[in-house]
């Protein structure tokens, strides 16, 4: 039986009631325990231990990934999480992706939410004293999302091969969607994105790209979409964000490439917390959808929308990718021809 509540403000039973009446939590937390591969009888034996060794756990975020969105989304899983584990949740915000890469590379940070490539990067900085724990999982059950490229609706570029020589925005290096998986998929298609475009540039996130195409200081940007696939649309991404927030007229602009699916982002946590505590972590968030629908709605996700556990495997090709892209940085410092 889990022995942790999260009856608050919510209007949540506890896990142990919701184990009783339904099995729910308990299956989803033990089902969660077992998916992440580390968890043996013997590290089980003081389970409530790791609360005296964990006064105040410490969360990061990153603004650049979705501005005010972001924070709003991390400071309900700040609150949730604060009832469900009975300890003080305190959120850390940087300013761009490599500020929440160094925190939780460096231990200032505990467990932090990053892009796919973030993830790489800490990977490999600090290898298994990191792992990704939990990834979402959308209302088609599909657990990534694409990177795009979009060019004014007015202009004449109707696919990638119309922006050879031209200024192309991408939004920060350590950014997923928007540079190292589009970067590997351009040259799996033969296009060597260092030689491609007359101009590229980090625009430093995903809105301050499209807001950089508006202005006209680039041809085409890249960015992402969710919430679908090419084939049937996207039903949410950065376009469709600011156009829900009035910022732009999403019919000013068009998508003329795509890429994915890049697997979605995931919770990342320091393997030097107690395990207890990770899956905590881990099965708290899971159950959230079901047992506290409100707090998961205050996240601005859909219906339908849950968690599954991952490990780094499930992020392995991503690291390959940052890896490779490494790489070829490095051999043209050099005058390589790679």
């Amino acid at each position: 039986m889990v022995r942790y509540r999260i009856r608050n403000k919510w209007g949540v039973v506890s896990m142990v009631e919701v184990a009783v009446r339904t099995g729910m939590v308990a299956l989803m937390v033990a089902s969660l325990m077992a998916c992440s591969g580390k968890t043996t009888s013997s590290e089980r034996q003081h389970a409530d231990d790791w609360r005296a060794e964990m006064p105040l756990l410490k969360m990061g975020s990153s603004a650049s990934e979705d501005e005010p969105i972001a924070l709003q989304r991390i400071k309900v899983v700040q609150e949730y999480l604060t009832d469900a584990l009975k300890v003080p949740v305190k959120i850390y915000q940087t300013s761009d992706y490599n500020g929440n890469i160094q925190a939780i590379s460096s231990g200032q940070i505990h467990i932090a939410t990053m892009g796919g490539g973030s993830y790489a990067n800490v990977d490999a900085q600090i290898g298994d004293l990191a792992e990704a724990i939990l990834v979402r999982r959308d209302t088609m059950g599909l657990s990534g999302y694409y990177s795009t490229i979009v060019v004014k609706a007015d202009s004449s570029y109707q696919k990638i091969e119309d922006l050879k020589g031209k200024k192309l925005a991408y939004v920060d290096f350590n950014s997923t969607s928007g540079y190292i998986y589009p970067r590997w998929a351009m040259r799996n298609q033969g296009i060597e994105p260092e030689t491609y475009f007359a101009e590229a540039a980090m625009a430093g996130g995903h809105i301050q790209s499209v807001m950089a195409l508006s202005n006209g200081q680039f041809d085409a940007t890249v960015v992402l979409a969710n919430g679908g696939t090419p084939e049937i649309g996207f039903g949410n991404g950065t376009l469709k964000r600011l156009a829900r927030r009035g910022m732009i007229d999403e019919e000013d602009y068009r998508v003329i490439w795509h890429a994915g699916p890049v697997p979605n982002s995931p919770y990342v946590a320091r393997t030097d917390l107690p395990i207890e505590l990770r899956d905590y972590i881990r099965g708290a968030l899971a159950a959230m959808p079901y047992e506290a629908p409100q707090a998961h709605t205050g996240m601005a996700r859909l219906p339908g929308n849950n968690y599954k556990a991952v490990n780094r495997d499930f992020y392995e090709d991503l690291i390959d990718m940052r890896l490779e892209e490494i790489s070829t940085h490095r051999t043209r410092a050099i005058g390589g021809n790679k």
